[in-house]
């Protein structure tokens, strides 16, 4: 297979603005892209957004954001029509955004189930829908999934529960479009150091999960670094274009199916 490369492709990623979605965004960038829709979700994360869209405006690249729940068919559908519109095509899609809800079976709530669901299960599998009616041949998808895909763990039900349909999704999708050469992968990351990880965690699961991993003292903190999974988005979307339809766990030998 011939070395695939970025240059002037269009990229959306869903969740763009702020920890792995923006260091995805700088690692693309850095490799050749040539536009970039960052998504993000709430007017919390606006500023995050807009600031990392300047910093990409600055390495000479044509960046722009957009705002919109994801869990909405329709806004998903917006998302990349504003990307076709502004930049003429769309060449990857890469969705990072979801929630994640800890908690044990007892206590969740009807709203606890139907929030993680609409975030991590309709959500990306809308973002894959229209990505798939958008795209350029021999494009790329995507999805940020969860190591606890392939853990055996209490109070986790309703996270990795709900990232578990991306999966079939990913599988489905890879043999619908693959006549067209789009490729469709899953990258299930270990615990990360990011907040997304601290606000479900006691310090001492926090310590428990950064003792767990096989390459943990060589992590710079004991976790799944964000710096460990953006090259290998990179790598699905050029080089590695040739997988598709898996879930590839990058976790440092912290579990494994």
């Amino acid at each position: 297979m011939a070395s695939r490369s970025l240059a002037q492709k269009v990229v959306v990623i869903a969740g763009g603005g702020k920890n792995l979605g923006a260091l995805i965004a700088n690692e693309l960038v850095d490799a050749g892209a040539g536009g970039l829709l960052l998504h993000y979700n709430s007017d919390s994360s606006r500023q995050q957004a807009e600031t990392t869209a300047g910093a990409l405006k600055e390495k000479g690249v044509d960046v722009i954001t957009f705002q919109g729940d994801l869990s909405d068919a329709g806004t998903s559908k917006k998302l990349f029509d504003t990307a076709k519109s502004h930049f003429g095509r769309v060449d990857i899609g890469v969705n990072t955004a979801g929630v994640v809800i800890k908690k044990p079976i007892l206590d969740v709530t009807e709203a606890d189930y139907d929030k993680s669901f609409a975030a991590n299960s309709k959500a990306a599998f809308f973002f894959i829908q229209q990505a798939g009616r958008t795209l350029e041949n021999e494009g790329s998808i995507v999805t940020i999934v969860t190591s606890l895909l392939a853990a055996y763990t209490p109070f986790y039900s309703i996270y990795p529960g709900s990232k578990a349909p991306v999966e079939h999704y990913t599988r489905a999708a890879s043999k619908e479009f693959g006549e067209r050469g789009i490729s469709v992968n899953a990258i299930g990351p270990g615990p990360m150091d990011t907040p997304f990880f601290y606000g479900q965690e006691t310090a001492d699961s926090a310590a428990y999960n950064k003792s767990a991993a096989a390459l943990g003292k060589f992590s710079r903190t004991g976790l799944t670094d964000i710096e460990d999974i953006a090259p290998l988005v990179k790598f699905l979307v050029t080089d590695g274009w040739w997988i598709t339809g898996q879930t590839l766990f990058a976790n440092g030998g912290y579990t494994t199916r």
